[in-house]
């Protein structure tokens, strides 16, 4: 039998370092030429460790160099024998120590107790592949480059998953011996650490090693309490309840037979963490031939092991999400049929455009879980999305550690009250939003966190202490919650977009003071235009508990936009004097809608938008009535004219044929009429003969065109050549956003009166002087009627 491992010999070593510098590689260099995606068996090869045969077969090889003259070799059959008969009794305490183990391992790890659910569940009813980052290729950014990357390019998720390598969890495991998973709060840490655990005890991962999955805090309260923090006794004390002696532990440690689990580093108090991480480094370098992971908060790692390989928990795809989600409502409910059309329901709705924020909120697995739970309540996401999102700050900030009874440090941090600790983080969220800034320095971030912290009592006066204090909040902040993450070195943002935005708005919503509303309003209403701005707005209107005053300034801004400047006003009074001479099955204010984008130059991007009308009135999705089609054909037909060039080609002019209205009874005007069927025979006249039409064209098509366009004028009252200045298609494309944001604010507020919504409603797009009209009759007519 061979040998499974081979070690180099001093002088081996010696050989391999210098037909090593001669190659000129670096370590990652040869574990590349090697084929092996670690340098951690390349470190072992030079130190004198044992590690697989195969490997060192090949490193010699790269090398140019004979294994036999640089591996420890036997010395004779004897030694062969006796290591067989030794690796025989390994192989047996092995598979005795497997079984013995294997319920315990079940028990520990194949059975979880979700968020707030009445039950545990088995792991593998919820459990879903998870992928990990290499972090090795970090990127060092700066804030400029941050800021350049574009957030909706970013999914509005965290930029730092942007550029890495996402690989499956277990390729990690397989490939590197020693590994650090960092992560997020909820980020699936424990959950994966427990599958790894489970796929070893089945023989389905790592299968000649057995498992050992171990609790960090639990290990660090045992210790202080015994005041003993010896890893190898803790273990050897575990084994020895299947009656596994310490002399058989080292056997199995020293050949390499565990999977050591370590789980919550960032658990661990902080009076009981530099003698656990010591007790981590000096078992896995004494025993370095076994398998180690150690999950940890990615902010919580202030200490870095030598030889450990770092990976972060990817967030979930959306692949992940709807695999989870199957798994939620039909495993975790016991209910197959019912809760798999749950399920397909849950993600419809999370795919509808207003929900993106939530589905944001979705690619954390504890946040996705806790969306599953208020889901399955209502069958639907809270009508209020600011509701979800407090639900899962609060998740994050407390319940999260209450429920796995995990204590964090004692610092100030710890000490604030909740409330403090929101608002701070409101603080932070509006003054960066405010300034459009999703990542922030650290420099800045600290200034922030000293201006609040100065209006607490107690505050020290001296600065180098209440920058002291700052930093601990900002390192608390970071490692406990998961709300703001560092993005690179120095550089921060919110974890999900979404909260930046809620705190946003619960910061503005909570300054409406009475004595102060008038100026609150009207530095908020500067924002509406900006579409960064939308869902901060949206956010507002449904946590406001009156929204009148908000929303009738939002319209009078608009209102005031339009009426500042005197072409924008006439062109809002044309808008609403055509839709007066349209009779069509739609609401009035989507009628002005459609006339609003219809008469623009196909220059400005509105140019026949119907968004805005279909959103006031969704019939207009079906077939048009027949005037606001005919109205949008005369105009395609026009725009398509004005865009010929001096010299059109008989392509061309043969292309205006179908642009011209299909049905031309609908027109009623005869002189329009007989235009557009002159040029209709024109064309069909000259079908065939290119140079004749052409002919044609040059001789009367310039006069054709200036009759048409007056008789549309003139009989349709559209096809306006408004030249708008650069300025003035600034404001159109403002008021068109702001119009749109109104709608979905009435939409979203349950907290606006009806005479307050029946009054934008009806002004909805109206011009200055119409609208006060409109709003002077109807306050005449309540007036008369005595209900005001």
């Amino acid at each position: 039998m061979a040998r499974r491992s081979l070690q180099a010999s001093v002088t081996g070593i010696e050989k391999a370092k210098r037909a090593f510098k001669r190659t000129g590689w670096t370590q990652e260099d040869l574990a590349c030429e090697v084929g092996i995606e670690t340098r951690q068996p390349i470190w072992k090869f030079f130190t004198g460790k044992p590690i697989e045969r195969r490997v060192f077969l090949e490193i010699c090889f790269r090398l140019d160099l004979d294994w036999q003259e640089i591996a420890i070799l036997p010395s004779d059959n004897t030694s062969i024998v006796e290591e067989e008969q030794h690796q025989s009794h390994i192989d047996t305490l092995l598979q005795t120590v497997r079984s013995r183990r294997y319920d315990k391992i079940h028990a520990q790890c194949g059975v979880i107790r979700l968020l707030d659910t009445a039950q545990s569940i088995e792991l593998n009813d919820v459990y879903v592949s998870a992928d990990v980052l290499d972090k090795t290729n970090e990127r060092w950014l700066d804030a400029s480059q941050l800021h350049c990357l574009h957030v909706e390019k970013l999914n509005r998720y965290s930029c730092s998953q942007a550029y890495q390598k996402r690989i499956s969890a277990m390729q990690a495991v397989a490939t590197s011996s020693k590994l650090m998973i960092l992560g997020k709060p909820g980020s699936g840490k424990t959950i994966l650490l427990r599958q790894i655990a489970i796929k070893c005890n089945q023989g389905e991962l790592l299968a000649n090693r057995f498992p050992l999955f171990i609790r960090l805090q639990n290990f660090a309260e045992d210790a202080n309490e015994i005041q003993n923090y010896n890893l190898l006794d803790y273990i050897s004390q575990e084994l020895g309840k299947i009656d596994v002696s310490a002399q058989q532990v080292e056997t199995l440690l020293d050949s390499g037979k565990a999977l050591i689990l370590l789980d919550g580093l960032d658990e661990v108090p902080e009076e009981d963490k530099a003698e656990v991480q010591k007790q981590i480094r000096k078992l896995s370098e004494k025993y370095d031939k076994n398998h180690f992971i150690i999950t940890c908060r990615i902010a919580a790692q202030h200490y870095w092991f030598e030889e450990f390989t770092d990976v972060e928990m990817a967030d979930f795809s959306f692949s992940q999400i709807e695999a989870f989600t199957q798994k939620w409502f039909v495993n975790a409910n016991n209910s197959f049929r019912q809760e798999e059309s749950t399920a397909t329901q849950f993600i419809q709705k999370l795919l509808l455009p207003e929900n993106q924020p939530i589905r944001e909120l979705a690619k954390t697995p504890l946040l996705l879980h806790l969306l599953c739970s208020m889901f399955q309540a209502g069958l639907d996401f809270s009508a209020k999305r600011s509701k979800v999102y407090k639900q899962a700050l609060d998740v994050l900030l407390v319940r999260w550690d209450e429920v796995r009874g995990v204590k964090r440090d004692s610092s100030f941090y710890y000490h604030l009250p909740l409330l403090h600790k929101i608002k701070l983080l409101s603080q932070i969220a509006i003054i960066t939003f405010e300034q459009g800034h999703y990542f922030f320095t650290q420099c800045n971030l600290l200034r922030y966190i000293k201006d609040y912290l100065r209006t607490l009592p107690n505050t020290p006066d001296d600065i180098e202490e209440l920058q002291l204090m700052s930093e601990a909040v900002l390192r608390s902040l970071l490692a406990q919650h998961g709300i703001l993450v560092e993005q690179a070195q120095g550089i921060y943002s919110f974890s999900h977009l979404t909260f930046q935005e809620y705190l946003t708005a619960r910061n503005i919503v909570a300054s409406f003071e009475p004595e102060q509303l008038n100026k609150n309003l009207i530095q908020l209403t500067v924002h509406m235009s900006k579409p960064r701005w939308r869902e901060v707005f949206l956010l507002i209107v449904e946590m406001l508990e009156d929204t009148d005053a908000l929303m009738q300034s939002m319209q009078q801004y608009s209102e005031e936009l339009m009426a500042s400047d005197e072409k924008l006003h006439q062109f809002l009074v044309w808008v609403h004097q055509k839709s007066l001479s349209i009779e069509a099955p739609y609401k009035p204010a989507a009628i002005r809608a459609f006339y609003l984008t219809l008469d623009l130059c196909s220059e400005l991007s509105l140019a026949r938008d119907l968004s805005l009308a279909l959103a006031i009135d969704t019939k207009l999705a079906s077939n048009l009535a027949p005037e606001l089609a005919l109205d949008l054909a005369t105009i395609r037909m026009l725009s398509l004219i004005l865009a010929l060039p001096d010299n059109p080609s008989s392509e061309q002019i043969l292309a205006l044929n179908s642009a011209l209205p299909h049905d031309l009874a609908l027109i009623c005007h005869s002189k329009l009429k007989l235009l557009l069927q002159e040029l209709k025979n024109q064309i069909s006249t000259f079908n065939q003969d290119d140079d004749k039409l052409k002919e044609w064209w040059n001789a009367h098509g310039q006069t054709w065109v200036n009759q048409l366009k007056s008789q549309i004028i003139w009989y349709r009252n559209v096809g306006y050549q408004w030249e708008f200045n650069e300025q003035q298609k600034q404001a159109l494309h403002q008021y068109y956003a702001i119009q749109h944001l109104l709608l979905y604010c009435l939409k979203s507020s349950g907290e606006i009166s009806s005479t307050v919504r029946q009054q934008i409603e009806k002004t909805l797009l109206l011009p200055l002087t119409e609208s006060r009209k409109l709003l002077r009759n109807t306050k005449s007519k309540y007036l008369k009627l005595g209900l005001v």
